[in-house]
């Protein structure tokens, strides 16, 4: 039928569009291709007339429906040169759906579905019914011939003209370079879907799509995972393997099939592998089931393609969204097609838990340097432009990391190609320097005509927004208008493909050229769309994480879309994005604001390494420096990055942003996937200090790109590269660059498998690295011939101080030259003399070779090489194989090797006779110390002292005898004789009870003699002198103290002599034995007894003893079953002997009592009998024995039986006992009878100073006595749920309780109605009382309500406090209560403007709160009623004439409530303090609230904090300051006052002469805001503090405010942490500090070891200085030494301010010169066991000391171990964190058992200080 008969009915328009297309049959053809992308251009038309083969093109596209018609009509008009006249009959005629319809007459609308696809070949049918006929196998064969055949021809009809990709730009159709291929180990997670651990890519070993499949053996992998990040070529790799396939290249398999999931997720249905091969991809022309058949004998060649697999929905059913997963699951396991290969693309991430765990994992890198060039020069190979194009990329380096993708790539060889025949030479850097702009410059140069419609634009970024918010990537001709098809087709950012669902179902899809094209299109809607408000743009700019997170629902699919937003938020883009938005500019800057002010935000939070990365690609996206700045700065000091991809791209990136960063920083690479060439992206990148790599991906190429970069990295001075697979070619190329660092301090190739002459390679650069401190090779297995060229290095290099090596450890520490450190810069008056400096550069060599399969020739080798080398400090060998011989000829050659500590050659294999040997050997050594050889533990062990005067004595072991009484009789009488022994074992002798006692005569006749420890069942017994410690043999064991430790001999002035006697039995006779035999022992002495049980009679006699024990300290009985009379014994000592000072009686198990020396006068003493099981029966015979002590400071009568029977009886005894401090009666079971007891039995007890009850499960009961009587007392009642008839009892109690002041309720279960009664009852004569109630309700009751309840107060209201936080409502009350005037309450009611209710509330709160004085709202909340809380408050407000105080703080209030609150404070003449502070107002309100303060002039106290203050608002405000002459403190932090709002706010606050506070912290104040500030600041001379904290301040400005802080006389807290003021600032406030400075805080300041040093120097013998903080600076190597006392310095903090041992000791000194120190902070430093020792000398020394912070230090076990016998010695110290240290955990719960106030915990679990101090 004539088509112009039929469809148009206008032959001239049809004649004139079949003339017109038949100009251009290839532009024809490829809109053919792109609205039918399934129909088959069959090559039989081209034997049809030209117009003949346009009409029947024609045809086709017209049956297909209204909307692909209209679509091609509007290409036509947008590509084509069409006449006006033309273009206007098209578009009237077909480029609508009246003239579509019209033109039909209705037929069109019910073609046969065959007519409407007679463009397919041929037609699909289910495969999934017809019943299975049975074929004869030549037959079968001949079917499955002709489909083979048939989908290697549609095959090469879809990928004959072109490579994969459909619809992208002609450019691109004829250009494939492969990406980077490396093959990846890891074990998948199957439960998870998780790879575990890292992905270990090879380095240096390609692989190419023809080796992605290995198909010349059956076994190995069938599932191959391809990992690529989005725009690395996945989908194009997949394409192009089909085009191989095509051409024959991949002969092995006979059928490829490729799916997408984003199409797979479309189906619904449950699928066979037949529907899903036939339905869904190609069907068989005949008998589908023989043709499958065929498939499922020979799947192993067969290929199945599914790309995407990140996209894949998870099942939410059997039959629902998903279940295609299901089928993949099974395709990928072998239950379906068995045999097949699979392949499948995903990002990297989390993949789904289908996937076996053996698939194999193939890692896409994107392009290297040459892959980049070579795909230019294939764009560009017909193009004279190809020269200028590869001179762009080599100039714009940053250009260059973008192309690193190959989608960028792509992109940016399309813009090249648009820009350089337009534009000079090197002009890509400014006109494509991100990868926003490089999208923006691609739809520029995709436009045809160069003109770019702005609204059709716009239109398709509304369609790419709708699909990511969705999830959704394909479209359909229903969801986009033709004129956008045709828009997008034209523009080429549309490409179509066919969708099949199903057997006959099938139609046109359209998606955009790739994901990131729509996130671009979707960010220039959000940014220039009028329809796109702020608000919604700034929701998504956010960060995601790295991994692939799937859901149930959709897709995520907003990977680059905040990218791409920041960087349309660069002033770049603003001309284009304000064309797009039609002129709007204002619109435009508002929302760039927007994108930046929220990256502002980001910048300044803690993030994940990921979110690290994708803010700084946002940052560098901006191109603003101050954001990239801001957020240099605020990446933290150490910054790890593990277990996620990265890309050089994203190492370019973060190099970009460090490169405004003036601190040093820390990178530490931990399992993540780096491309070989990623550190190049390093280069230059001089603010790296620490640069660490762990993974098995790096090899020779990343090591070699590696060193390329590290001669550039100026301040680099530890590099780590540990787990790699680096080989000697690798390391050549490291060795070369290190000694281009000179600046290296540690570097460490663990774990990499590196062999023997490798490593002696790496030791031959030592001498080249003039400041390195640390080598670590372990993890790299060396033979034992290496390992003494290694000792020989030791000991000829003259750095080197110790090598340690242990199995797999092998550890170079090293002391660099004097000259090299820090130390030069030290005060003249610090500095070592001439000779003092030599003597401290003499090197000391620590030699550790244990576990080193060492033999005895071995050992004669290292002899001879020690003897030539340095001092030795210890020679660890244990763990060898050098037997008898072996450790006979080491023990000869100690006395010649001068080894100054310890010589260990433990587990040797040492026999009895080798024994002899060893010790005929030493005989000669006269500087041995002790020897320790037991065949039994393998141990021989050789202490030595540095001289021989300096022994103190052997130790002798007589243990395992058979001395019997007699025999130990006789040895303690030849003991004097002997001299000074360390020790003596008398262990297993077989001694009687009586001989056991005896042996305590020795403390009086042997004066070496401090502890005697005897156990007497398992007999051991042992004497001891002072020097092992306290505790080393009460635990059983101690840590293994290395030698050269000498600083482990630390003293106490007086230490107590011990006794510690258990397993004994004690009657009266043996303790009476036992006491006067100790009666001639001198002090002090300390006994400690442990026995099964012991009577009252035993217990009676021992305390009956202690007046004749003058000397004793100490009393314990541990482990000693007591009766239940012993409290009353232990308590009736408390006045029989006036020198015990505290009883501690626990559960009738453990009992101690401590005496008073000699010499300390007569004091306190307190008694504690916790779970003693005492009843009401005992009160009074307990209460009259305690009343007999003189001072009674604390009793503790916890955990015992009392009830509420025994408390009533104790209280009412109280007035008789003589307590001053603390009563403490906690879980003694009671109720709310004794809690209201307590109230009224206050009046009764004058000496109460504070009383707390808790009945919930902390059950506690404690009351505060003092030694005076007291006007004013406190009681704090918590969940003593009260009931109704409580409350009455509860108000009489507290109005009789007339110096009851302060009463706190905590969850006691008052609701309001109660709290109203309660104030309403209470009444007292005069005074003031203090009510505050914590109740959940106070949450959840509004403003009206809380006021309410205080209107009903009997007294005067003067203070109210409301916070809903803390749940809590805080009234003051005075009695009597003041009446107000009723005509004056009248008038002022008449003014109100509110209901009824409110209008009597009102009137109630005006004669109730007439005096009200102070008005605090916090975290309340005043739009949940319509403005009525606002309203009233307003009014409140308005008759208040006698406030002073109103704070508003962290609430939510709306515009018109700040404008009521204005108005009522605009009324608030005597206001003298305003706080408003942490809200989020409005402009508006903020204004409204700034013109209230305009007349404050009586104002003292002003606090704004977090409030955001614009220009407008800040001209009220400073306004409204320059009147406030009495104003004292101002607070104005985290307001975004910046440089300008400085300058204006100096200005007004040169009238404020009385300001003593000022807080601008976190203001992005600069140098020149701080410039007006200093000009103004001596011009205050009231100034006590100021807060500079967290600005943006250099050492110019610095300098400038320094010089001004000289003329602030009375300045007493200075805060100007985290600024970059470096050493001059330093140096500018230490040539004179204001003499009055009580605090100095100067965190991450930039100081270096000699402004730290200046200061320092200025503020010895401060006597104001209270606080100081240095933390976060750098102060290695400078020492702070304080040489005059600091009497009040309370706290100083030096957190990771790499202090050392070396500085520790002059620090520790300084210490001792603060005597009211409570607080020091040392964590993250390099502190070790010296420091340790050091610290634990002083300890003692310190009476006010309360915590000590040396987390995340190097401290082991011994030095935890000498920090608790620190702590032993009487020390007050509430707590030592040890968080992080390499302290074993057994060993740490063993300290922490012996010493619990020791922490090794992440979280501060501070104990509780010791009971009774």
């Amino acid at each position: 039928m004539d088509p112009v008969d039929f469809q148009l009915g206008n032959k001239n328009l049809w004649s004139c569009l079949v003339r017109l297309l038949s100009k251009d049959p290839e532009w024809l053809n490829a809109k053919m291709k792109f609205f039918l992308p399934n129909t088959d251009l069959d090559s039989r038309n081209e034997t049809l007339d030209p117009e003949q083969r346009v009409i029947l093109q024609l045809n086709k596209l017209h049956v297909q429906g209204s909307a692909t018609w209209q679509s091609f009509i509007h290409c036509v008009c947008m590509q084509l040169e069409v006449p006006l006249e033309l273009e206007v009959l098209l578009l009237s005629t077909f480029g609508c759906d009246d003239g579509f319809t019209s033109q039909l007459g209705g037929e069109g609308k019910s073609l046969p579905e065959s007519q409407l696809h007679q463009g397919l070949k041929r037609p699909h049918q289910s495969c999934g019914s017809s019943p299975r006929r049975k074929q004869c196998r030549k037959q079968q064969l001949e079917l499955a011939k002709k489909y083979l055949q048939l989908l290697r021809t549609s095959a090469q009809q879809r990928y004959g003209s072109r490579i994969p990709g459909s619809g992208q730009p002609h450019a691109f159709h004829q250009v494939y370079v492969p990406p980077i291929l490396r093959r990846a180990t890891a074990s998948l997670d199957t439960q998870e879907g998780a790879i575990m651990g890292d992905l270990k890519v090879e380095d240096g070993t390609d692989v190419s799509i023809s080796d992605l499949f290995n198909t010349r053996v059956n076994k190995g992998p069938r599932v191959t995972v391809l990992l690529g990040k989005s725009g690395m070529g996945k989908t194009t790799l997949a394409h192009r393997l089909c085009q191989k396939w095509a051409e024959g290249h991949l002969d092995y398999f006979q059928a490829l099939f490729l799916f997408e999931f984003r199409q797979l997720n479309l189906i619904t249905r449950f699928l066979t592998p037949s529907q899903l091969l036939f339905d869904l991809y190609l069907s068989p022309e005949l008998d589908p089931d023989a043709v499958f058949q065929y498939l499922e004998k020979n799947a192993d060649q067969v290929l199945l393609i599914f790309d995407g697999l990140d996209e894949a929905l998870q099942p939410t059913g059997p039959d629902g969204p998903g279940s295609v997963l299901t089928l993949f699951s099974r395709l990928c396991h072998g239950t379906l097609l068995p045999g097949c290969r699979v392949m499948a693309t995903s990002r990297p991430g989390k993949l789904p838990a289908c996937l076996p765990a053996e698939a194999a994992m193939v890692y896409m890198l994107g392009f290297d340097g040459p892959r980049v060039e070579e795909y230019v020069n294939h764009f560009f190979s017909t193009q004279p432009s190809r020269e200028g194009a590869l001179a762009e990329l080599q100039t714009n380096g940053r250009l260059r990391s973008l192309c690193a993708v190959p989608a960028l790539c792509q992109v940016a060889c399309l813009c090249l190609h648009h820009l350089l025949p337009d534009h000079a030479p090197g002009q890509s850097v400014a006109l494509l320097p991100t990868m926003t702009q490089l999208y923006m410059q691609m739809v520029l140069a995709l436009s045809p005509r160069g003109h770019l419609p702005t609204t059709s634009l716009l239109d398709l970024g509304e369609l790419a927004l709708r699909g990511l918010e969705t999830g959704k990537v394909i479209f359909y001709a229903k969801d986009i208008a033709p004129p956008l098809i045709a828009f997008g087709a034209t523009h080429s950012l549309l490409t179509s493909f066919c969708v099949r669902t199903g057997p006959g179902h099938q139609q046109t899809g359209y998606a955009f050229t790739h994901v990131s094209l729509q996130e671009f299109l979707a960010a220039l809607h959000l940014m220039a769309s009028p329809k796109v408000d702020k608000d919604t743009l700034t929701q998504h700019v956010t960060l995601h994480s790295r991994w692939v997170q799937r859901t149930k629902a959709r897709l995520n699919l907003s990977d680059h879309l905040p990218t791409f937003l920041a960087g349309l938020a660069s002033c770049t883009c603003r001309p284009f994005l304000s064309h797009l938005a039609q002129g709007n500019e204002d619109c435009i800057n508002t929302k760039q604001a927007a994108v930046v002010q929220v990256l502002k935000k980001l910048a300044t939070r803690k993030l994940t390494g990921p979110k690290v990365v994708e803010l700084c690609h946002c940052v560098n996206e901006t191109q603003e420096p101050e954001l990239a700045s801001l957020t240099a700065q605020s990446l933290p000091y150490q910054l790890p990055f593990h277990n996620f991809p990265l890309t050089c791209t994203d190492l370019a990136t973060l190099t970009n942003i460090l490169e405004h960063r003036e601190a040093p920083i820390h990178l530490d690479f931990d399992g993540c996937p780096l491309e070989p060439h990623c550190p190049e992206a390093l280069v230059g990148c001089g603010q790296i200090e620490n640069l660490s790599f762990k993974s098995r991906k790096c090899g020779d190429a990343f090591a070699e790109a590696l060193s390329r970069s590290l001669p550039t990295m100026g301040r680099l001075q530890m590099l780590g590269l540990a787990g790699s697979k680096i080989t000697a070619r690798g390391i050549s190329h490291l060795v070369k660059a290190l000694p281009l660092c000179p600046q290296l301090e540690e570097v460490s190739f663990r774990d990499n498998q590196l062999s023997d002459q490798v490593v002696l390679n790496i030791v031959e650069v030592l001498p080249h690295l003039p400041r390195l401190r640390k080598l670590d090779l372990s993890g790299n297995s060396i033979c034992v011939s290496t390992l003494l060229c290694l000792a020989r290095v030791a000991v000829t290099c003259p750095t080197i101080r110790m090598l340690q090596a242990r199995k797999a450890d092998l550890i170079f520490l090293l002391s660099p030259p004097t000259e090299t450190t820090a130390e030069l810069q030290r005060a003249p008056d610090l500095q070592k003399s001439d000779g003092q400096r030599k003597g401290a550069q003499s090197r000391s060599l620590t030699l550790r070779l244990q576990k080193c399969q060492l033999q005895v020739h071995d050992a004669e080798t290292l002899i001879a090489l020690l003897q030539e080398g340095p001092h030795l400090e210890e020679v660890d060998l244990s763990g060898n194989q050098l037997e008898d011989e072996g450790c006979r000829l080491m023990a000869e050659a100690a006395s010649q090797l001068h080894i100054a500590r310890k010589l260990d050659l433990s587990d040797n294999g040492l026999s009895l006779a080798g024994v002899h040997c060893v010790l005929r050997a030493v005989s000669a050594c006269w500087t041995l110390a002790e020897l320790r050889i037991s065949l039994q533990h393998k141990t021989v062990v050789f202490m030595f002292a540095q001289e021989p005067q300096e022994q103190e004595g052997p130790q002798e072991s007589f243990s395992g005898n058979a001395l019997g009484d007699e025999g130990a009789t006789r040895l303690a009488q030849l003991l004097p004789g002997l001299g000074a022994l360390q020790s003596l074992n008398l262990s297993e002798n077989g001694l009687s009870l009586d001989a056991v006692l005896g042996l305590a005569r020795c403390f009086s006749t042997l004066q070496w003699l401090f502890h005697l420890d005897i156990s007497f069942e398992s007999q051991h017994i042992l004497l001891r002198g002072d020097k092992t410690g306290r505790d080393i043999w009460a635990t059983g064991s101690s840590p293994d103290f290395p030698a050269g430790a000498e600083f482990l001999g630390f003293r106490r002035r007086c230490i107590p002599r011990s006794l510690r006697l258990s397993e004994c039995p004690l009657e009266p006779p043996s303790l009476s034995h036992l006491c006067a035999t100790l009666k001639e022992c001198p002090g002090p002495l300390e006994l400690q007894l442990s026995c099964e049980f012991l009577s009252d009679q035993s217990l009676k006699t021992l305390l009956d003893c202690l007046p004749r024990l003058p000397q004793l300290s100490l009393l314990q009985l541990s482990q000693t079953g007591l009766s239940p009379k012993s409290p009353f014994l232990l308590a009736n000592t408390l006045s029989l002997c006036p020198r015990v000072k505290k009883v501690d009686l626990r559960s009738l198990h453990h009992a101690t009592l401590h005496f008073r020396s000699n010499e300390e006068q007569e004091g306190v003493c307190c008694g504690r009998f916790t779970g003693c099981s005492l009843s009401q029966e005992h009160v009074e015979s307990l209460c009259r024995l305690l009343s007999k002590c003189k001072d009674l400071s604390q009793v503790d009568l916890s955990a015992n039986l009392l009830g509420d029977s025994g408390l009533r009886c104790l209280l009412e005894c109280l007035p008789q006992v003589p307590i001053s401090g603390l009563l403490d009666l906690s879980h003694n079971s009671v109720s709310q009878e004794s809690a209201l007891y307590l109230v009224e039995t206050l009046p009764s007890c004058p000496r109460v100073r504070e009383a707390s009850v808790n009945l919930g499960s902390e059950q506690s009961f404690r009351i505060h006595f003092s030694k005076e009587d007291q006007a004013r007392k406190t009681l704090r009642l918590s969940e003593c749920s009260f009931r109704p008839e409580h409350v009455s009892r509860l108000a009489t109690g507290l109005s009789q309780s007339l110096q009851l002041t302060e009463l706190t309720l905590t969850q006691c279960c008052l609701d309001q109605e109660q709290l109203a009664i309660l104030l309403s009852l209470v009444g007292r004569p005069a005074g003031l009382f203090i009510l505050r109630v914590q109740e959940q309700w106070t949450d959840r009751a509004g403003i009206l309500s809380l006021l309410e309840v205080c209107a009903q107060a009997s007294g005067s209201v003067t203070e109210i406090s409301i916070s809903k936080t803390q749940q809590q409502l805080c009234v003051q009350l005075e009695f009597p209560r003041r009446e107000e005037n009723p005509e004056a309450v009248a008038l002022r009611l008449a003014h109100c403007d509110l209901g009824t209710h409110h209008s009597l509330l009102v009137g109630q709160l005006m004669e109730t709160c007439a005096r009200l004085q102070q008005l605090s709202l916090s975290q309340v909340n005043l739009c949940e009623d319509n403005d009525a809380s606002s309203l009233l408050l307003q009014n409140l407000l308005l008759s208040l004439s006698e406030l002073k105080t109103f704070r508003l703080t962290s609430s939510c209030v709306n515009t018109r409530g700040l404008a009521h609150l204005a108005s009522g404070l605009g009324h608030c003449h005597h206001l003298e303090e305003l706080d408003l502070s942490n809200n989020q107002f409005d402009e508006e309100g903020i204004k409204a609230l700034m013109r209230a303060l305009e007349g404050k002039w009586m104002l003292k106290r002003l606090d704004l904090g977090h409030l955001l203050l614009n220009s407008s608002a800040l001209t009220l405000l400073t306004h409204g300051l320059s009147h406030m002459t009495r104003l004292q403190s101002l607070r104005l932090n985290r307001n975004s006052i910046g440089d300008v709002g400085c300058c204006h706010l100096s200005e007004a606050l040169r009238a404020a002469t009385s300001l003593e506070e000022l807080d601008l912290s976190h203001n992005q104040i600069g140098d020149a805001g701080v410039q007006h500030l200093a000009t103004i600041l001596p011009g205050l001379p009231e100034l006590r503090k100021i807060d500079l904290s967290v600005n943006s301040i250099s050492p110019a400005g610095g300098m400038q405010l320094a010089e001004s802080l000289v003329l602030c006389r009375h300045l007493q807290e200075l805060m100007l942490g985290c600024n970059a003021l470096g050493d001059p600032t330093a140096l500018g406030l230490a040539r004179e500090l204001p003499q009055h400075l009580r605090v100095l805080h100067l965190p991450f300041s930039h100081l270096g070891p000699g402004g730290a040093l200046s200061l320092t120097q200025a503020l010895d013998g401060s006597p104001h200085l209270e606080e100081i903080s240095l933390a976060e600076n750098n102060l290695a190597g400078g020492v702070l030494r304080f040489c005059k006392e600091l009497p009040l310095l309370r706290q100083i903090d030096l957190v990771s301010c790499k202090i050392d041992n070396q500085t520790i000791k002059l620090l520790t000194s300084s210490f001792t010169r603060c005597p009211a120190l409570e607080v020091i902070l040392l964590s993250w430093n390099l502190l070790g066991d010296e420091a340790a020792a050091e610290l634990a000398q002083v300890l003692p020394q310190m009476g006010r000391l309360k915590r000590v912070d040396l987390e995340k230090n190097q401290i082991t076990a011994i030095g935890a171990w000498l920090l608790a016998g620190g702590l032993a010695q009487g020390s007050s110290i509430q707590v030592i964190r040890l968080w992080n240290n390499p302290i074993p955990c057994d060993m740490a719960q063993r300290l922490k058992s012996q010493e619990p106030r020791l922490d090794f915990a992440f979280f501060d679990n501070q104990p509780q200080a010791p009971w009774g101090t």
